[in-house]
């Protein structure tokens, strides 16, 4: 079989069996064309690659500056697909299985302070060309903040998931598992508002002959819903407009910020593992060390003898 061939079955199955994301599929099917692509120029292919073969790929990948983490996720890809290929009988062996990779740095997550978020709540109200934009904004950012949600899980929200005024949310999360997460009186009002200014905007769009749309957050994208890139590129715009740093701030730093605010107000890690929809404690338990180095930093600055 071609290389396309082997990623896509391999790929499906990913899907079948381990419920992967879709995310996590892409990110996979990348990493495997670039692999494929590199053996190519080294004159052999998938079926004929050798353990040899795999190794000086990663030193490729290391000479080309990757970080640590995109090539242990490289090797993850690879390990992954010459397993399936074993298992289905289209090799006799498996050239990954010894490989040992280059592991991933435990570094502490990015976050904000209180003040800062408040900046970025603020910065919704009054960002957007009219008012049906900062109702939209303002519900995005409040329903982030409020929830901790991925920022897949946020613009793909179902407009179903929105109706009744609820004072909790589900959340269609990882590998399809589903959680309930509780909104803040701040996220319930933004909630409240957008969805009036939605459903007359579906409303109208309907009366023009246009099919009515699913999603919350919906867009005219073959998608139907906002995008992960232009979230991404709506909450550097906020950052710009609050006076908070945009190097700072991620859809995923508002994911950090919501927990390490929880800790920080004295919720316990199982709580707080459920409602980021983390399938092992040990993901959770690195904000601990994120309150750790603030401690540390507060002694620092504002102890006597440290100075």
């Amino acid at each position: 079989m071609d290389a396309p061939r082997w990623i896509s079955a391999f790929l499906e199955a990913q899907a079948a069996e381990l419920d992967a994301a879709l995310n996590t599929q892409s990110a996979y099917g990348r990493d495997l064309l670039d692999f494929a692509d590199w053996l190519e120029k080294a004159k052999t292919d998938f079926s004929d690659a050798t353990r040899q073969n795999i190794e000086d790929y990663l030193i490729h990948c290391e000479a080309q500056g990757l970080a640590q983490s995109t090539r242990a996720r490289r090797l993850s890809s690879i390990k992954g697909l010459y397993r399936f290929a074993f298992e289905e009988g289209w090799r006799n062996d498996n050239p990954a299985i010894q490989i040992k990779g280059p592991g991933r740095q435990k570094s502490l997550p990015k976050t904000l302070s209180i003040e800062e978020v408040e900046r970025l709540l603020e910065a919704a109200r009054m960002h957007g060309r009219s008012k049906a934009d900062k109702e939209r904004n303002t519900c995005l950012m409040e329903l982030l903040y409020a929830t901790g949600m991925r920022v897949t899980e946020l613009v793909s929200l179902p407009v179903s998931s929105a109706r009744g005024n609820p004072k909790m949310i589900l959340v269609m999360g990882k590998g399809n598992k589903e959680r309930m997460v509780p909104l803040s009186p701040p996220a319930r009002t933004a909630l409240k508002t957008w969805i009036k200014t939605h459903d007359a905007i579906d409303d109208a769009n309907h009366a023009k002959g246009k099919p009515r749309s699913r999603f919350l957050f919906p867009s005219r994208g073959k998608l139907g819903h906002m995008t992960r890139h232009r979230f991404y590129m709506l909450i550097k715009e906020l950052a710009v407009t609050g006076g908070v740093s945009p190097a700072k701030v991620t859809p995923h730093t508002l994911r950090h910020a919501f927990a390490t605010h929880l800790l920080a107000n004295g919720a316990d890690l199982r709580s707080i593992q459920t409602l980021l929809g983390h399938a092992d404690i040990s993901t959770t338990e690195i904000y601990t060390h994120v309150l750790e180095e603030r401690l540390k930093q507060l002694v620092l600055e504002h102890h006597p003898l440290a100075k």
